[in-house]
């Protein structure tokens, strides 16, 4: 199979698996509130930061509220989401910087989202996907893992990986795939466990090919 063909194969799997509405796993309502909630998803279960923005939004209702926030205060608000003291003060420094450099709003360019405080390309292209639809793609551990998996990249680190699937996906499905995945490997492709038997992508997996392959020399032998 070439990559081509198991590119086809993949994406059509998974729009027909999950559809090709845009979403996101983290609530929010405004640029600003997605941008805070990605610096706190990481290494943190979307759903917990989740139930920490549902009150921090409340509490904090603007990015001048941010700005001006006790950091030990904000802190305590956080702490459920793990290496809260570094959040907190990214985030505090991040809505300074939207005041101060962009007058409030969140910048579209990825150098410009990139250059803010705790803001990284996946944290960036999470916004730009998301709340710009600007084609883009969020690579995350799930990204990462499954698309090696896959055959779609050789890389593991994160800037080669989309560099690498920026040039074999289609650019209408580079914001859906990052949602897609994570619905794989949170159901199929779990890292340890995977159920390749049941997976969606089991036809179209270089992975499961290559174990396909390992078995069968064992039965002949």
């Amino acid at each position: 199979m070439t990559k081509k063909e198991r590119v086809r194969l993949v994406t059509e799997a998974l729009n027909r698996e999950y559809g090709t509405e845009m979403m996101t796993y983290l609530h929010y309502e405004t640029p600003w509130q997605l941008l805070f909630a990605t610096i706190l998803s990481a290494q943190c279960t979307d759903a917990r930061v989740n139930m920490v923005t549902e009150d921090l939004y409340r509490k904090y209702r603007s990015i001048e509220d941010f700005a001006n926030a006790e950091l030990s205060e904000l802190e305590k608000d956080i702490y459920s989401t793990g290496f809260y003291k570094n959040k907190a003060k990214n985030i505090k420094a991040c809505a300074a910087a939207l005041l101060e450099r962009h007058g409030g709003e969140v910048p579209r360019d990825i150098e410009e989202l990139t250059a803010l405080p705790g803001v990284g390309r996946k944290t960036a292209n999470v916004v730009r996907g998301n709340c710009f639809n600007d084609p883009s793609i969020v690579v995350d551990t799930h990204v990462k893992r499954v698309s090696k998996l896959l055959g779609l990249t050789k890389e593991t680190d994160p800037v080669k990986v989309e560099f690498d699937l920026m040039k074999i996906l289609p650019k209408e499905q580079w914001i859906l795939y990052n949602v897609q995945v994570i619905a794989v490997g949170r159901t199929w492709c779990i890292s340890g466990r995977p159920k390749c038997g049941e997976c969606i992508l089991k036809d179209c997996c270089a992975s499961a090919e290559k174990n396909k392959k390992v078995d069968i020399q064992r039965i002949n032998v």
